[in-house]
């Protein structure tokens, strides 16, 4: 500050400076202006004027001043060469070739900028695996639909079979026993007779319920019956999946915050 004082201090007046240690680059802010005497007589903040009376020149003197060429670009070379000189001197040694590409020399807004391509690409990564897993589930739900449909169609041919006309075989089969109790009086060819008959009954009611659970198999194989019921099948799966991934996403938040607050205060403390 002094040296720049004594070189610059006609036209170039530090106002103040601060060091940073709080971050995880140490650094310092320093503010100056630059003032000369304008057409009035006045001394007034004027940056080229100023600088251009201290003798410095445009990087390229035969172009017009411009944003990427004028004086204070000369000023800030002049100021990193006595930066490097005064830390010569006092036995440290700086980098002078600057590395642009690694995170450590870049400008704050440039390092803003590549933490915000690394957060972006770390959430596409994420968006992608999820996209991935989302196309996985709907795979799995289509394929489970599937067979439980199958499967469901089964249940109800088995139970078609149970039931349809198990009280019918069992009247039957209540008449069959009542005919051949000892306590009836008919003959015995009466009674050979009306068990044949009784077990013909029999025979074409299982018959019927055979030929009922084809037709039941049948009709609910069809393709249009399948597929209205796969996709009932496939809403309530994916209900219950998105249901699950919401209370998922719930419990997640929630020890977010749980870890979030602690450290807050954690902060607080130290600062404290």
């Amino acid at each position: 500050m002094e040296i720049v004082n004594e070189r610059f201090g006609s036209h170039v007046h530090i106002l103040n400076w601060a060091l940073h240690l709080d971050e995880s680059t140490p650094h310092i802010h320093e503010r100056h202006v630059f003032d000369c005497e304008n057409q009035y007589g006045e001394i007034a903040p004027q940056q080229e004027k100023a600088l251009e009376a201290l003798g410095f020149e445009l990087p390229e003197p035969e172009k017009p001043v411009g944003r990427k060429n004028n004086r204070k670009m000369t000023f800030d070379s002049a100021c990193r060469v006595l930066l490097f000189d005064v830390a010569k001197k006092h036995g440290l040694q700086l980098e002078e070739e600057p590395e642009y590409g690694g995170r450590a020399y870049l400008e704050k807004q440039d390092y803003i900028i590549f933490k915000q391509k690394e957060q972006l690409a770390a959430q596409e990564q994420k968006l992608e695996e999820l996209t991935m897993k989302i196309e996985d589930v709907e795979a799995l739900v289509d394929e489970v639909a599937d067979i439980a449909y199958d499967k469901a169609v089964e249940v109800v041919a088995d139970t078609v079979k149970l039931e349809t006309h198990k009280e019918d075989i069992k009247l039957v089969e209540q008449s069959k026993a009542w005919v051949l109790s000892p306590e009836r009086k008919a003959s015995k060819k009466e009674v050979e007779y009306a068990v044949k008959r009784l077990d013909g009954v029999i025979a074409r009611i299982t018959n019927a319920m055979k030929s009922t659970i084809q037709k039941i198999q049948t009709t609910l194989m069809k393709p249009e019956v399948k597929k209205a019921g796969t996709e009932q099948i496939k809403k309530k799966a994916k209900s219950s999946i998105i249901e699950q991934l919401s209370h998922k996403k719930k419990e997640m938040a929630e020890r977010e915050v749980s870890r979030t607050i602690p450290e807050k205060s954690k902060k607080q403390d130290m600062e404290l």
